[in-house]
């Protein structure tokens, strides 16, 4: 046990020392790095290479600098806001799977399907234990996944539109369609995501306002309170701007080793039963 509990502190060490300062501490008491490994994240944009490590109670990516050595734009999720969705191959998009969160919702992709079934098993494994453990409830609501760039040449909303350098995308933060400026020129307050009122389209703005005038008259104002655990998840990162912040591209490029793949390490959940009982 004893063993076991320094290997896990040396790993999350690790994990910490190869954010360096773009990174927060990962190291708290009776958390236990489950697993680790490189899947492709379905941004904006494109699918990009992100490494991935999945803890207890928490899961973490980031930009790959330097393969194994260097990471930076640290994104950290909680489990038990979590739930996972298998997605069918779809010509060169394979072994894919929906990761949705309250606050944000995108797909992942693995190298073969039975690397897929580890991430999925291994993390829908953590979020039980976990949501077990506090007592709470799975969130029901979760974010829209964002319709990629690529797959909208004309405005979703009023099928008119086509995009151009002056012409931009934007995206709804209630449905995730790619529209134009003026069929997303209206905002709302989406309390899960942010604090501040986000673009919507013009549909999502008709039903969100239809339900929010329903709410109010029967004395339950729910979209215009922000929860503390809203707060909390927004924190810093809380924006209503258009870019996806894990899509920008860095000034220093990526130096991502393609040579080979490396299969997803896990280490075991017997270390998280071990660590929890500590």
């Amino acid at each position: 046990m004893q063993m076991n509990s320094e290997a896990n502190a040396r790993r999350i060490a690790m994990v910490e020392s190869c954010f360096g300062s773009s990174g927060q501490p990962l190291g708290v008491p009776g958390r236990v790095l489950v697993g680790e490994g490189v899947l492709t994240k379905m941004c904006r944009k494109k699918p990009k290479a992100r490494q991935f490590f999945l803890f207890n109670d928490i899961l973490v990516y980031g930009n790959i600098v330097i393969n194994k050595k260097k990471y930076n734009k640290q994104h950290i999720i909680p489990l038990e806001e979590v739930k996972l969705e298998s997605l069918e191959d779809d010509g060169q998009f394979r072994n894919g799977w929906l990761i949705r969160t309250a606050s944000k919702s995108f797909a992942v992709y693995a190298a073969t399907s039975t690397e897929k079934q580890e991430w999925m098993a291994h993390i829908n494994k953590c979020i039980e234990d976990l949501l077990r453990k506090s007592g709470k409830k799975a969130v029901k609501v979760h974010a829209a996944v964002w319709v990629p760039d690529s797959e909208a040449a004309v405005c979703m909303h009023c099928k008119k539109t086509q995009f151009t350098v002056l012409n931009r995308r934007h995206h709804c933060r209630k449905c995730g369609a790619v529209v134009c400026g003026p069929c997303s020129n209206k905002r709302f307050l989406l309390p899960s995501q942010s604090s501040k009122p986000l673009r919507v389209c013009l549909n999502c703005y008709d039903t969100l306002s239809r339900a929010r005038v329903q709410q109010n008259n029967m004395g339950n104002p729910t979209d215009l309170s922000l929860s503390k655990e809203a707060k909390e998840r927004s924190g810093s990162g809380d924006s209503s701007g258009e870019e996806d912040s894990d899509d920008e591209d860095e000034a220093n490029r990526s130096q991502q080793d393609t040579s080979a793949h490396d299969e997803p390490k896990f280490y075991g959940l017997s270390e998280v039963a071990e660590e929890q009982k500590q």
